[in-house]
């Protein structure tokens, strides 16, 4: 009649099989799952808490422990503090500090800890916390980085393996760039006021940066800025000059023998302060008599 402990145990939704061991009692269960004995008992109708036997099978509910500097983990099969360390780049002692009451040494597959959140170095990159749906190839096509590179920058990453609220270093890669100039996204961002900014469409940004998300810009990352070329001026007059870095229309004026006066009114719309490398501009013919 004894032997009924030996039946296998099925456990409600929200808790975890557990195994009784030598020494157990609820009490110090319930303080290494951070749970209540209550809670224990409520889990297993017709308990003896008084009378549990070694290789009796019990539900331990599955409770929440507090994370507010981190983010939650689900042990799983082969789970040890010290791979979870290697992993997600903490101490083993951090982990044990962050979850009170943790047997370093019976973690249990179902287990609720809390991993927290070390931020790892990246003097050459940006940090970036993982969301849902997130993979290092995602990652990797959206800010124009390897995947290789990715793994380089965050040592003993288990890249099948991220979860999301982890903190990881992305290096930061330059884009190419021919027809614009790199830009450094800072905080308050968006695509829609560089491209007011810059007198730029949003979709010319998207168009020179292939795997951008619009949505998720990320403080540090580096972007490509297309430069915006105004059309081609009439010039019956003159002659068509592209702007040069360094060039000035006091500059281009005084190279050409004209008035920067002259170049204004050959190309109306020209703003004189905003010069863009690429720019074709109309030069007028000086003329010493009367223009014909």
């Amino acid at each position: 009649m004894n032997d009924n402990y030996q039946i296998e145990q099925v456990c409600p939704p929200g808790s975890f099989q557990y195994t009784i061991m030598a020494g157990d009692t609820l009490f110090l269960l319930a303080q290494r799952f951070n749970v209540t004995v209550q809670a224990i008992i409520n889990a297993n109708p017709g308990i003896d808490p008084n009378r549990l036997q070694i290789g009796q099978v019990i539900c331990i509910p599955r409770m929440t422990p507090s994370c507010p500097n981190g983010f939650l983990y689900t042990i799983m099969a082969g789970d040890t503090l010290f791979s979870l360390a290697q992993r997600f780049n903490v101490t083993v002692q951090a982990i044990i500090n962050a979850n009170p009451g943790i047997d370093p040494n019976r973690l249990q597959i179902g287990q609720v800890i809390c991993i927290p959140r070390m931020t790892p170095p990246c003097p050459n990159g940006f940090l970036y916390t993982i969301m849902a749906g997130d993979t290092l190839f995602s990652l990797a096509q959206r800010f124009n980085v390897t995947v290789q590179a990715i793994i380089n920058a965050n040592p003993g990453i288990d890249p099948n393996r991220l979860q999301i609220g982890q903190v990881i270093c992305i290096p930061r890669m330059t884009p190419p760039c021919p027809n614009g100039f790199l830009y450094t996204i800072m905080a308050g961002d968006t695509l829609f006021s560089l491209a007011q900014r810059f007198n730029v469409t949003v979709q010319a940004i998207i168009n020179a940066n292939p795997g951008i998300d619009p949505n998720r810009l990320q403080i540090g990352q580096v972007i490509c800025i297309p430069r915006s070329i105004p059309p081609t001026p009439p010039c019956p007059n003159g002659f068509l000059y592209t702007v040069v870095a360094g060039d000035t229309l006091f500059s281009i004026a005084q190279r050409f023998n004209v008035t920067v006066q002259a170049i204004i009114n050959a190309n109306p719309g020209i703003d004189p302060n905003r010069l863009q490398i690429g720019q074709v501009i109309c030069i007028p013919r000086r003329c010493f008599t009367v223009c014909i």
